[in-house]
C-alpha cells in the first residue's frame, strides 16, 4: 500500500506537473528547462530538487500518477460490464491531447510512456480479470499472460488509431478491443453479452494534467 502523500507535498507536485504539462502544450519538451517550469509555477528551485532530480523525472512521475488513475477506473468506481479497460474514456482523453503528443514524439518520450502505461494496465487488467465471472477461475499465472497480452494489445490499438488519425470513435475502439479480448478467452456461445452492446458511461476518474 502505497503512503499517503502529505497535502502541500502532493500541491507542490501537482503545481510543477501542471506547469510542465501546460509548457509541453506550447513547445517541444527539449526546449523547456526547468527554469521555465520554476517560473510557471511559481516554485523556488530549491523545493523543485527537494522533490525531483529534473524535468525528466518530473515528467514520468506525473505520466506514472496519470496511467495509475486510468489504468484502476473501473476498479475504483465498482464498474459492473465484462470491460476490462476503460477504453472509451482513455482514447477520448488521447485525442484531446494532440499538442502534447506531439511534443513527446519530437523528445522521442513516447517509447517510454508506452512502456509506463503498459505495466499498469496490464496490472490493473490482471485485477479485473480476477473478479469477472468469466475469469476470476483462470490460474494467476494464466490470468497474468492474458493480462499482460491484452495490455499490449491495448496499446497496439493505440498507436494504430493515433496514426489513423483517431477517425474511428473511442466508442467503437472498446467495442473492437473488448471483443477481440473475449473472442479469444470464451466459446461465441458463452461470450459476456455486455461486450457486444454499447461501452457504459464512467464517472470521470480523479485526474489532472495530462487530461
Amino acid at each position: 500500500m502505497k503512503k499517503k502523500i502529505d497535502r502541500r507535498v502532493r500541491a507542490t507536485r501537482d503545481n510543477l506537473g501542471d506547469a510542465l504539462i501546460a509548457l509541453m502544450h506550447e513547445k517541444p519538451f527539449e526546449t523547456i528547462t526547468v527554469q521555465h517550469v520554476l517560473d510557471r509555477a511559481k516554485v523556488s528551485r530549491s523545493t523543485f530538487y527537494a522533490h525531483y532530480s529534473d524535468k525528466n523525472d518530473l515528467f514520468l512521475s506525473d505520466v506514472e500518477e496519470f496511467f495509475e488513475m486510468f489504468s484502476t477506473a473501473l476498479i475504483r468506481h465498482k464498474d459492473t460490464s465484462n470491460r476490462v479497460a476503460p477504453v472509451q474514456e482513455f482514447f477520448s482523453h488521447v485525442a484531446d491531447m494532440r499538442q502534447f503528443i506531439a511534443s513527446m514524439t519530437a523528445s522521442e518520450k513516447v517509447r517510454d510512456v508506452m512502456e509506463l502505461g503498459q505495466g499498469h494496465f496490464a496490472r490493473a487488467i490482471d485485477q479485473r480479470l480476477a473478479t469477472l465471472p468469466a475469469t476470476r477461475n483462470l490460474s494467476p499465472t494464466r490470468r497474468s499472460a492474458l493480462a499482460h497480452a491484452s495490455a499490449g494489445s491495448l496499446f497496439s490499438l493505440l498507436n494504430w488509431w493515433i496514426h489513423h488519425g483517431g477517425t474511428t470513435t473511442p466508442a467503437q475502439m472498446d467495442a473492437l478491443y473488448h471483443q477481440t479480448l473475449w473472442s479469444g478467452i470464451t466459446p461465441s456461445t458463452s461470450r459476456p453479452a455486455s461486450t457486444s452492446t454499447a461501452t457504459p458511461k464512467l464517472a470521470p476518474p480523479v485526474t489532472r494534467k495530462l487530461l
